[in-house]
């Protein structure tokens, strides 16, 4: 499978990783709206093209990762490349997957190409667990937790803030909620309860660091309705002890089965991950060999992770499958 990667930052990088380590893709190029010149890719002998050129180089890929951001970047790319290529997204603005889904199944049908956007861990992973679990245990409560680990998007509006040099935010599920959840109790838990919030903070010389903190923790859609913590600290801190992207979390059903509903049971389906864009690229790269063997198929369209039957994100053959997996 030739794949090409559109976007060459962390995720971009991750995606190049992932690719190194299935042995039944190869990377063919990459593309980037920077000067193709300055970007320097550790895979050798494959070539980097500016953007403006990528329809010329619509045959020579079986696959397009797209690896922009979910705020501006997908919601136009997506649609447009399918129109060349079959591609693949992470796209993870929750409330819009249903606008987004739409706009590109609609191109993608248009050109006849495949295309399946939201995936990574969540959504992804974490929504394939919530679906199964809920299929499982039609009765009963959902609770997803995040973290620990860095959210880009918050830490994104902390360095928005006058006076902050650089900062890194930390989501962090509330222990005392998970105990209840695991024990099934299954509590009505609000937003606060859930999860804290903790702000690692380099502020410029001289700012107002009163000032500072009470925007953070007064900031409307993502922190006003958490407990936030706000540490300032060194810049040379920040890179030695927080230069990574970590992240992780839980999904949870509790449900009950009998009779008269007399047994409880829990499903829990977690992941602690060292490097977020390397993980969500190493589902991007499993699901991308789905969407290039659903195109050999003749199926086009969009797809989400609900539509791929498991034996399509495998190298493996079904009857290797059967032997050492089932």
């Amino acid at each position: 499978m030739k794949v090409g990667i559109l976007g060459y930052g962390n995720l971009g990088r991750g995606v190049e990783c992932a690719i190194k380590q299935n042995a039944d893709v190869t990377l063919a190029a990459v593309f980037t709206r920077r000067d193709p010149s300055t970007v320097k890719i550790l895979t050798e002998n494959v070539p980097v093209y500016d953007v403006k050129d990528i329809e010329a180089h619509k045959d020579e890929i079986d696959v397009l990762i797209i690896c922009g951001g979910s705020a501006t970047d997908l919601p136009k790319q997506t649609p447009e490349y399918v129109k060349y290529f079959n591609v693949i997204d992470s796209f993870d603005t929750h409330a819009k997957i249903p606008e987004h889904f739409a706009a590109v199944d609609q191109a993608a049908k248009a050109s006849g190409h495949t295309a399946l956007i939201s995936a990574g861990w969540d959504p992804g992973m974490f929504s394939l667990n919530r679906l199964y679990a809920n299929c499982i245990l039609p009765e009963g409560n959902d609770y997803t937790f995040w973290g620990k680990g860095v959210s880009q998007g918050h830490s994104d509006a902390i360095r928005r803030i006058d006076g902050v040099k650089n900062g890194k935010q930390y989501t962090i599920p509330v222990e005392s909620a998970l105990a209840d959840v695991r024990s099934g109790k299954n509590p009505e838990l609000t937003t606060r309860q859930k999860h804290i919030r903790e702000c690692f903070v380099v502020a410029e010389e001289g700012a107002d660091l009163a000032r500072i903190e009470n925007e953070i923790k007064t900031m409307p859609n993502y922190f006003a309705d958490y407990d936030t913590t706000v540490h300032f600290i060194p810049e040379e801190e920040l890179l030695r002890e927080h230069a990574g992207i970590p992240h992780g979390g839980f999904v949870f059903r509790s449900g009950v089965t009998g009779w008269n509903k007399e047994n409880q049971h829990i499903i829990e389906y977690s992941l602690k991950l060292d490097s977020n864009p390397e993980f969500t690229a190493s589902v991007i790269v499993a699901y991308a060999r789905a969407i290039a063997r659903l195109h050999s198929e003749g199926v086009n369209g969009c797809k989400t992770v609900f539509d791929i039957a498991p034996a399509y994100l495998s190298p493996m053959s079904g009857e290797e499958l059967r032997a050492h997996l089932l």
